[in-house]
């Protein structure tokens, strides 16, 4: 498990990385701790200073903590469970695993489909569609950072609605679509960017699993297309067929 030195990735990060995939697949479960310093330098080839700057940064996001004359101890955090399915929602979703819920607003623009929004959506490039910026939050705490995009001509008033109600299916109401479905969902796991580490409040490095998902109404036309960010050490997913 030698990290690469010539990879354009600090050491440190790799090694938080690392550590961190050990933590989620249950390698250390025997006694909820993280070997010491010592002995991960060894076995990822650095010196201790190296390794400490990665346990900071897992104790930065609430990973691990470290306690006198015990070592860095596992922090075990209860994650929110977001079911996938055909009619995904995010409040229905989270359910009662958390008392508040709430979406907020960050950002709208009216702006012309890119090539790939367009093909998302099924129309022409250039079309108008609208973008929304939104942070959705469970108990107070960020749950997902997500980036929207709406036709225009069938939903211009998509960030008024939304503003005013906190959520999608509600705004989609409004708007006279009363039901959708998810006709694709990708997920993938990255690096949290700079934007959501601050709107997330996730430290660097920390990673984020990203979800692009197509809702459609019930004829099979997209409604919206949207790039969603979660902090993996908070959410996981459930595919439900």
């Amino acid at each position: 498990m030698i990290v690469q030195r010539q990879n354009g990735v600090a050491l440190w990060r790799q090694i938080a990385d690392r550590i961190r995939s050990s933590i989620a697949s249950g390698d250390y479960d025997a006694d909820g701790r993280v070997p010491p310093e010592l002995a991960l330098a060894a076995q990822f080839g650095v010196n201790r200073h190296t390794v400490r700057s990665a346990l900071a940064a897992l104790a930065e996001e609430g990973i691990v903590r470290a306690e006198q004359g015990r070592g860095t101890m596992i922090e075990r955090k209860q994650r929110i469970n977001f079911p996938i399915s055909r009619r995904t929602r995010f409040t229905e979703g989270i359910g009662d695993q958390a008392r508040e819920k709430e979406g907020l607003l960050l950002a709208t623009v009216e702006e012309e489909a890119s090539t790939e929004i367009a093909r998302r959506l099924a129309i022409d490039a250039g079309t108008m569609v609208v973008r929304l910026e939104t942070l959705r939050t469970a108990d107070r705490r960020p749950v997902s950072r997500a980036t929207s995009w709406f036709p225009s001509d069938r939903f211009g008033g998509i960030a008024k609605a939304y503003r005013e109600t906190g959520s999608i299916t509600e705004a989609f109401r409004d708007l006279g679509l009363k039901d959708y479905v998810r006709a694709v969902t990708e997920v993938t796991a990255l690096h949290a960017e700079v934007e959501d580490r601050a709107d997330l409040k996730l430290s660097p490095g920390a990673i984020v699993l990203v979800t692009r998902a197509l809702n459609c109404d019930l004829e099979g036309r997209p409604v919206q297309f949207s790039v969603s960010r979660f902090p993996a050490d908070m959410v996981q997913f459930t595919i439900e067929n």
